[in-house]
C-alpha cells in the first residue's frame, strides 16, 4: 500500500475487534465470580497500567519512531501483542 494510514486504519479496526473479544471473555470470567474473577480483575488493572507506562517509556526513548505513522503502527503493535496474549490465555483450557 502506498498510503501507510490505510494500513494503520485497518490495523486499528482489527485491534478493536480483537479487544472486544477479550472484553467479552473477561466479562464472562468476572461475572462467574469467585477467586478467579478477583484475580482476573486485578490482572486486568495491573496490565493496563503496566502497558501504559511501557508505551510512555517507548515514546520518551524514541522507540516508537520519528514519523507519525511509524509511531502509530508501533503503538498498535504494542497493544495488539497484549490483546493477543490475553485472548490466548483466556481461551486455553
Amino acid at each position: 500500500m502506498k498510503n501507510p494510514w490505510v494500513r494503520i486504519g485497518f490495523d486499528a479496526w482489527n485491534l478493536g475487534f480483537e479487544a472486544s473479544s477479550v472484553i467479552g471473555l473477561r466479562v464472562l470470567k468476572i461475572a462467574a465470580g469467585g477467586s478467579a474473577a478477583e484475580a482476573e480483575t486485578r490482572l486486568m488493572f495491573r496490565e493496563k497500567v503496566e502497558s501504559g507506562w511501557t508505551l510512555q517509556g517507548k515514546a520518551l526513548t524514541g522507540a516508537l519512531g520519528i514519523t507519525a505513522h511509524g509511531a502509530m503502527a508501533r503503538t498498535l503493535a504494542h497493544y495488539r501483542r497484549r490483546v493477543r496474549s490475553n485472548h490466548h490465555r483466556l481461551t486455553e483450557k
